[in-house]
């Protein structure tokens, strides 16, 4: 049998009241302190608490508030210790039980509804994922809304099947959304249901085979002789003279444009290589992994920063800066024609827009990712993978392999050259 009490444990005129714990186990006495969140004055709990037959109605309501706070904070404290074994509870445990107390857990009701569900997982993750993934969560749970009054029956959790993925594919070429985007769509519904199996909803049991192909497109990206046409465009207006940089130093250091448009030079700092050469480092955090990056400058960006006294050009937003390059890369005459996919207003005035694919001039099919994807490319072969992985943030090899778009085939024939 536990019991309870509490003690005014302080020098102080207020202070906070300590809770004690007594209880008996296996013929030993055990007594526990902790500090409570309630605090009143050293001259109200020794001289008034106790009292019966109080006549100020300030005291009295005082007495009754307290003893009221005190009598559910005892009872909270009881009702979890006899729910749990003796040999478990100490001062960190009752600490905790308090804490608790004051600062309940938030319990998540977890829906059975796909669409709903969508919201429970952006919760859950909320502290993994990033503004952009959440955003294109949010894209899907709007896609799926449409879909579920489409087929006017609310999608639950375990309809999510080999009919489901079926119908959803149907649905989403009629409404002209590219094969890419639509197994991107099938993939991050699986998660929202492999997540949802785990927190204890129904799940079908086909969906293990819930799955969908990505079609391989062809990488699109700046070669060797377009970053070398940007570099000796020259008479371009300011703000297109300050994209142009900026894409030069993405296709120089490899980064997504979330983290290279934070740069700033206060950013970078000097060490000595083997040969006792102070080299420039820029060290940061990824926005997207949260990986602590240190990249080498070459001086090709050093010379860019000289440009501007040392600093980087401006930033701008990811829109305008996709806008801009276009207009660059069009000035730059980046214009053979080459296969790839751009949003085209599918009907004239509708507001709607898809991927289409096609043939396009390769300024057409520019985007703040091509940067990145131009320094791995170019650069594959030439330093060692292991390194370009690192700088482009790939956790395996494999990956940034599929990221330039070299199949195993590609591979082959360029080991072949060293056969």
């Amino acid at each position: 049998m536990a019991t309870v009490n509490f003690l005014y444990r302080s020098t102080k005129d207020f202070s906070f009241l300590n809770i004690r714990l007594l209880y008996r186990n296996d013929n030993k006495d055990y007594v526990f302190g902790a500090k409570t969140e309630l605090e009143v004055s050293k001259d109200y709990w020794t001289k008034q608490h106790k009292l019966k037959r109080l006549k100020n109605i300030d005291t009295i309501n005082m007495q009754t508030q307290i003893n009221n706070e005190l009598n559910k904070l005892e009872n909270h404290v009881l009702n979890v210790f006899n729910s749990v074994n003796p040999k478990y509870v100490g001062k960190k445990w009752l600490q905790s039980q308090i804490n608790e107390y004051y600062n309940p857990v938030q319990q998540i009701t977890v829906p059975n509804e796909l669409v709903k569900y969508v919201d429970t997982y952006v919760e859950f993750k909320k502290n993994e994922l990033t503004v952009n993934t959440i955003k294109k969560f949010n894209v899907i749970k709007h896609k799926l809304e449409r879909f579920q009054d489409y087929r006017k029956k609310v999608i639950r959790i375990k309809d999510v099947d080999l009919n489901f993925k079926k119908e959803f594919e149907e649905y989403c070429l009629s409404e002209y959304y590219a094969p890419n985007t639509i197994a991107r769509d099938i993939r991050f519904i699986k998660s929202f249901c492999n997540h949802a199996k785990y927190n204890g909803i129904e799940t079908s049991y086909q969906l293990e085979k819930v799955k969908s192909k990505y079609i391989k497109v062809e990488s699109i990206y700046l070669n060797e002789i377009d970053v070398k046409k940007i570099e000796e465009t020259k008479g371009l207006p300011n703000y297109l003279d300050n994209a142009k940089d900026w894409l030069l130093i993405s296709c120089y250091t490899g980064q997504r444009v979330s983290d290279f448009m934070r740069f700033n030079k206060d950013l970078i700092r000097y060490e000595k290589n083997k040969e006792e050469v102070l080299k420039p480092l820029l060290e940061f955090t990824q926005k997207k992994t949260r990986k602590l990056m240190t990249v080498p400058l070459s001086d090709k960006v050093i010379k860019i920063l000289n440009k501007r006294k040392g600093n980087f050009p401006n930033a701008i937003s990811d829109q305008k800066y996709n806008d801009y390059i276009k207009e660059v890369c069009k000035e730059a005459e980046i214009n053979d024609k080459v296969e790839g996919s751009k949003k085209v207003e599918i009907i004239p005035d509708s507001g709607k827009y898809r991927k289409e694919s096609s043939t396009y001039e390769k300024w057409e099919l520019v985007s703040s990712h091509i940067g990145r994807r131009s320094f791995a490319t170019n650069n594959y072969g030439k330093i060692p993978t292991s390194f370009l992985k690192y700088i482009t943030g790939h956790s395996t090899e494999s990956m940034f392999l599929e990221y330039i778009g070299k199949s195993n085939k590609d591979i082959a024939l360029e080991l072949a050259n060293y056969l």
